[in-house]
């Protein structure tokens, strides 16, 4: 009887070992709720992965969510999402970026709790309203740098263009900004600006011609037909609804476009699909710059996490990755080219 006490103190024992190792393990700082304007999407998955890992490597839990539409009518959900992050005690940092307005009571709630809020991706949407009433948590943002993002993007294809050996004065090149935010702003003015400036150092003067379209169905179809017309040589196409409205008129009508060169923005299963036909069946998508991301959401958290620790933050500004047929599915496996 006293060998199987002895036996069974020793299991007790060991069970409560292991058991405080377990609790040990799972132990974190703390948690940093990232807010975001969706979920689903395979950009938000891969800001998702980000941004787990960089807790990972901290040593803090990240919870992710997000509205099942990028819309303004899913404020109220979103706001209910930030006020649950703001009522669980765990809650250390907030990343946010926002839907729509609305959220004052819950900003000047963080900076009462002292939770540094960091503004990532397209950041909170203010309309240039001071939404805190000076009492403004946000600590920084993270987002992809769309001027330079653009400009990466003007590079790469003029260099291709030069190596065509295609470029001569009037050359007509035609943007597609997919709306008058200042995202879609950035992003003409980027690849404008940035191949305007290459063609001069080669005493080449270009003809640029800019389509504005609103984020409705058929108007990027508009845009492209216009183009065509007016004789666009090249396209730069500012984001993934511009391709994937493009896309299917591409390859649906491909001796009409066969004769123009594209490029593109962001990511996604068309401009996998058209890239990967590498000009065999349809017009060549030269390449395209895809938003990092899975560094928007590392960055994002690495941020919150370092104004925690009580060191200095800084914006950061994210260019993105250029990529081609070549490339294509090495970024892929890197998280920077997403499907879907």
């Amino acid at each position: 009887m006293k060998k199987l006490f002895a036996l069974l103190l020793v299991l007790v024992m060991v069970v409560g070992l292991v058991a405080c190792a377990q609790k040990t393990d799972g132990e974190t700082k703390g948690t940093i709720a990232v807010i975001a304007k969706g979920e689903t999407h395979a950009f938000w998955q891969a800001v998702k992965a980000g941004a787990v890992d960089a807790g990972a490597a901290a040593g803090y839990n990240v919870t992710f969510r997000g509205p099942t539409k990028e819309s303004e009518e899913y404020v109220p959900s979103q706001r209910e999402m930030v006020q649950a992050a703001l009522n669980n005690p765990d809650t250390k940092a907030i990343v946010l970026a926002t839907i729509g307005l609305g959220f004052t009571d819950e900003l000047v709630s963080a900076y009462d709790k002292g939770l540094p809020v960091v503004e990532f991706d397209s950041g909170l949407f203010s309309g240039g309203a001071d939404i805190t009433e000076g009492k403004d948590p946000t600590i920084g943002s993270v987002a992809t740098d769309n001027k330079a993002a653009a400009a990466v993007v003007a590079e790469n294809f003029y260099a291709y263009l030069k190596a065509q050996n295609v470029l001569t004065n009037g050359y007509k090149v035609g943007i597609i900004q997919h709306d008058s935010s200042a995202t879609g702003l950035d992003r003409a003015a980027g690849f404008k600006e940035k191949i305007e400036a290459l063609a001069a150092a080669d005493s080449i003067t270009l003809d640029i011609n800019l389509q504005v379209k609103a984020n409705n169905e058929g108007e990027y179809k508009l845009g492209l037909t216009a183009l065509k017309d007016w004789g666009a040589q090249s396209i730069f196409m500012t984001n993934e609804g511009v391709v994937n409205e493009v896309f299917p008129e591409i390859s649906n009508s491909a001796d009409t476009y066969k004769n123009i060169l594209f490029c593109g923005f962001d990511a996604g299963t068309n401009q996998y699909d058209w890239m990967k036909d590498g000009g065999a069946n349809y017009a060549l998508l030269v390449g395209s710059v895809a938003q990092d991301s899975y560094s928007i959401g590392y960055k994002a958290v690495e941020m919150a996490i370092a104004k925690l620790e009580g060191k200095s933050v800084s914006d950061v500004g994210i260019a993105g990755v250029w990529y081609n047929k070549d490339n294509i599915d090495e970024q892929k496996d890197k998280n920077i080219f997403y499907m879907g």
